[in-house]
């Protein structure tokens, strides 16, 4: 059985959560690092965008600056995520797609997805693949109700993927800061959501403490990839200082979050 890298679980903000997932896939393609699975979570809460979205069409950013909520770009493609800080876990996956056993796009979310769909039947749940289409990346679903989204980018035959699991969700703070173009109040909006999007909480009918959604993350993703998790701790002095270079000039920046430049110069050592 293979022997992948699990870094330690941790919290940041949003702007070096996104930096770390690059840092750890530049490492990976330069044969730095080896397959990475990463787990963490987000402090302050935060609204993540896809990579080729428009902020002004996505996102209420007086609403996110009046409750500190950060906004990020994400270099994956996907919609807009609202990441918060008590009621998620996120996941991030880099490895080569040889090492996955996957070529496309739809099979190596269908790879990844299995390992939260074992986390999830450790629960007690039972979650659903869904291949997605043009408009919409393939997610988990229990019941029909989403519980896990994610996106990708694709680099030199790696691939980062990384996506939300649910533990909780308040549907009238979600909508707050994710904009709907169609809906005239937030409320109108948490009243089609709740058919719509559940958790983890929501499923089972209890709270459920984030380590032993942790503990069957681990777990399920270690039985769905055929892989040994190995708990090495912290990044490599490469990944740290590549992370944090592309924390302060790229993810905190305007011209990145708000309008998708990347910095003039290359910030990558």
């Amino acid at each position: 059985m293979a022997g992948w890298r699990l870094l330690k679980f941790e919290t940041h903000n949003a702007y070096m959560n996104m930096a770390t997932d690059e840092a750890v896939l530049e490492a990976r393609i330069r044969g730095l690092a080896p397959n990475t699975v990463r787990f963490y979570r987000w402090n302050p809460s935060a609204v993540s965008i896809g990579r080729f979205q428009r902020v002004e069409n996505e996102v209420y950013l007086e609403n996110c600056q009046r409750h500190s909520v950060d906004v990020v770009r994400r270099i994956t493609g996907g919609g807009t995520v609202y990441h918060d800080a008590d009621g998620e876990i996120t996941y991030s996956v880099v490895a080569s797609k040889d090492d996955l056993g996957a070529r496309d796009i739809t099979e190596v979310y269908a790879k990844i997805y299995a390992g939260i769909v074992e986390a999830l039947k450790i629960l007690g749940l039972k979650a659903d693949f869904n291949e997605g289409d043009a408009r919409t990346c393939p997610n988990l679903t229990i019941g029909g109700r989403k519980i896990s989204g994610s996106a990708q980018y694709h680099k030199s035959d790696v691939v980062l993927q990384h996506g939300t699991i649910l533990v909780d969700v308040n549907l009238e703070r979600m909508f707050t800061f994710l904009r709907v173009p169609w809906a005239k109040t937030c409320m109108e909006v948490v009243g089609i959501a709740k058919n719509k999007i559940t958790s983890i909480r929501a499923e089972l009918g209890k709270e459920i403490p984030h380590a032993t959604v942790l503990e069957a993350l681990i777990e399920g993703f270690q039985k769905a990839l055929r892989v040994r998790l190995e708990k090495s701790g912290d990044l490599t002095k490469y990944e740290r200082e590549l992370a944090e270079k592309l924390c302060s000039g790229k993810y905190a920046t305007i011209e990145w979050n708000l309008h998708g430049k990347e910095p003039c110069q290359s910030i990558k050592p």
